[in-house]
């Protein structure tokens, strides 16, 4: 093979490169040494120190290299001037402050990724490096401007290096694209900061990679306010945390949050799935109407006169009494925990005006603030609440549950709700779809009275990803957390599973500014290549597409695939021997690479006693992420992930099980980049059988 006449110079500049970068290393570790205190030394010269400790820890962050990451990918040459500049993961310069590594997410590394031979942004030349660590293995070149050769408009940048990228074996943790972005995906990373923006993609299109990318860049290029106000990334689950967590030190940002729903409440919450209509409901926006009315229960006159003593004389509130009190509180707090300050004041007063011979009300209520008579009274008239408590009181009362419901809800969907009352509200150990119902309930509630508690974070920024599954109460929840109405929401409607799929975008949108409108308009990005997905998958995929989401473009792949999807029959009894001799068999053909069997529930349960039974070593996403070489997957669980190789299992019962059975197909069968295998004893669903 012919080798690139300039590969020994470029090896010596990015040997340059990284002499540079261990010499910003020193620098920074050199704060350390000057910054340092003595025992003895003064209050303000500690505080300095730890000023200079978390500068230099910030510094060497923003340095590090993950282990094989190259520092320098690129270079564009300039068509009118002899500029060129090296483009990298992070910014180096050398000792006189020149720019030798130009970081991707500046201004000027934009044509690397944006540049066509129709419109070469002022290039002349860019370069693709194949580099393993610090070694350079290869050269790519592009040839722009006047005399470049006409490319296809789709055709994609750094081809070479791109297919080479997605060749690659896959090691249970998603790697960073930052070498290999294409224009559409640069377009959305780079897009300006505020408002909502959308991001429709098809599978393989890199949706997970682009909003992880631009989380990156936000922080970047707004360093500030964002750094203070804080950008977080919301996911499906934590499989998908495990999956992504190494893409964003990669970059060189270790200071976005990444996090699930369940992330932004404090209290516990499991991860089992829960029954179908229950699902639908909590997510349901009439839950709003539900909780408030819930709340506004708590909220009781007294049944009968509270009459005390106090000494020789009795002191009064009538009932008609307690509806003025709680009137009058409900009109003047914002929260409901709020309000008992004002129901306490009131009854104080009431109390103290209805003696016979004079009395203090600071007396009053010194004297009888602890008795039995006037605490129940007040617990009765407007109880102080944690989400918790209000919830558990709810799911567990027919009654109260009946009240809040009125007609808002059928039968079937209370009896849905109901739960045993456990022995206390802060052991319960609450679901996915309690999530929105608790943080809802805080708003309405308030902090408790004073408690030192501190208030849900908001954020500068939130990227979400797999928005499209999100119900409208999870969505509410989401646009609590925004601090200005900043955000990204990346999915694909076609893969909306959830017990509550929207029609479209339009939908998700109206949701999440229904509460804070933004002042810039909605913006709507599509991507439309596939990448990760070979187009014989694809093809594959696309017929349950259209029947699926008949309305939606199907993606087009830039690659074809190592080998055609493989359909295998099996015998009812044999299914789960087979899925374990299939399974090794595609273990053994990806070599390095990662095989995942993705099924139902119940089934993943099944298959993993045969495979245990076969002697076939594997791991279970719902324990140990991809960590293994071969790994059981739920369906549910399998969104945003990419395997070498995948076994779909019974494609009939996840259409059966599954809330949008179709489109949970649709995502089962789009997981693989190179290999494809579907293993069934039942008939297969109608859309694959008729392609």
């Amino acid at each position: 093979m012919a080798t690139h006449p300039d590969l020994a110079a470029e090896q010596a500049y990015i040997d340059h490169a990284y002499d540079c970068l261990e010499e910003a290393r020193r620098r920074a570790l050199s704060l350390r040494r000057l910054g340092s205190v003595g025992p003895g030394g003064t209050h303000q010269a500690r505080y300095e120190s730890e000023i200079a400790e978390d500068a230099m820890r910030a510094r060497l962050a923003s340095l590090a290299l993950p282990e094989d990451a190259a520092l320098v990918f690129g270079r564009i040459d300039r068509a009118v001037s002899d500029e060129r500049f090296y483009i990298g993961r992070v910014a180096v310069a050398d000792r006189r402050s020149d720019p030798v590594v130009v970081d991707w997410r500046a201004p000027v590394a934009e044509p690397f990724y944006r540049a066509t031979g129709r419109a070469p942004m002022g290039l002349a030349l860019r370069r693709h490096f194949a580099s393993k660590g610090r070694t350079l293995l290869d050269i790519e070149d592009e040839l722009l401007g006047d005399g470049a050769p006409v490319r296809p408009a789709d055709e994609p940048v750094g081809r070479g290096a791109l297919l080479a990228a997605l060749e690659r074996s896959r090691t249970g943790h998603l790697g960073d694209v930052v070498a290999t972005i294409q224009a559409e995906q640069d377009e959305v990373i780079r897009d300006e900061l505020g408002g909502l923006l959308v991001v429709q993609g098809g599978p393989g299109t890199g949706k997970t990679v682009v909003a992880l990318h631009r989380a990156a860049y936000l922080l970047y290029t707004h360093r500030f306010p964002l750094e203070g106000q804080g950008v977080l990334v919301l996911g499906p689950n934590r499989v998908y945390l495990r999956y992504v967590e190494r893409v964003l030190p990669s970059l060189g940002e270790a200071g976005v949050e990444l996090g699930v729903l369940a992330d932004l409440v404090p209290e516990p919450v499991g991860d089992e799935p829960e029954p179908r209509l229950a699902a639908r409901v909590k997510g349901d926006r009439r839950m709003v109407a539900v909780l408030g009315r819930a709340v506004r229960d708590r909220q009781r006159p007294l049944r009968r006169d509270l009459v005390v003593g106090f000494g020789v004389q009795s002191l009064r509130v009538t009932v008609a009494d307690s509806e003025r009190i709680v009137a009058a509180a409900r009109r003047r707090s914002r929260h409901h925990n709020a309000g008992r300050r004002l129901v306490e004041q009131g009854l104080w007063e009431t109390m103290t005006a209805s003696a016979r011979t004079p009395v203090e009300e600071g007396e009053v209520r010194e004297r009888l603030r602890r008795t039995d008579e006037v605490r129940a009274a007040l617990e009765w008239m407007w109880p102080v609440l944690t989400p918790a408590q209000l919830l558990h009181d709810l799911f567990g009362s027919a009654a109260l549950l009946r009240s809040a419901a009125g007609r808002r809800l059928k039968e079937e969907e209370q009896a849905a709700l109901r739960r045993p009352r456990e022995g206390r509200a802060e052991d319960v150990r609450w679901s996915a779809g309690d999530v929105p119902l608790l943080d809802e309930a805080r708003s309405l509630l308030g902090p408790l009275p004073r408690r030192d508690e501190d208030e849900p974070r908001t954020y500068g920024h939130i990227v979400v990803d797999e928005a499209q599954d999100l119900t409208p109460m999870q969505l509410r929840l989401v646009a609590r957390r925004s601090l200005n109405g900043s955000m990204t929401v990346v999915g694909d409607m076609a893969q909306a599973t959830g017990a509550l799929a929207p029609e479209g975008w339009d939908e998700v949108v109206a949701a999440l500014v229904e509460r804070r409108p933004t002042r810039r308009a909605q913006r709507v990005r599509e991507l439309s290549i596939g990448y990760r997905t070979p187009a014989s998958v694809l093809t594959l995929a696309n017929q349950v597409l259209a029947v699926a989401a008949p309305d939606l473009t199907p993606p087009r792949s830039v690659r074809e695939g190592d080998a055609p999807p493989a359909v295998v029959p099996v015998a009812p009894d044999q299914l789960a021997a087979c899925v374990a001799e299939v399974a090794a068999a595609e273990r053994e053909a990806v070599g390095e690479g990662n095989v995942a069997v993705l099924a139902t529930d119940q089934l993943v349960d099944e298959l993993a006693d045969a495979l245990t039974e076969a002697g076939v070593p594997f791991g279970d996403a719902r324990r140990t992420g991809l960590e293994a070489a071969l790994t059981l997957v739920p369906v549910r669980l399998a969104k945003g992930l990419e395997l070498d190789a995948v076994v779909v299992v019974e494609p009939a019962r996840i259409v059966e099980d599954e809330p949008q059975g179709l489109r949970s197909l649709y995502v089962a069968l789009t997981r693989a980049t190179r290999r494809l295998t579907v293993v069934h004893a039942e008939p297969l669903p109608a859309p694959l059988v008729d392609g």
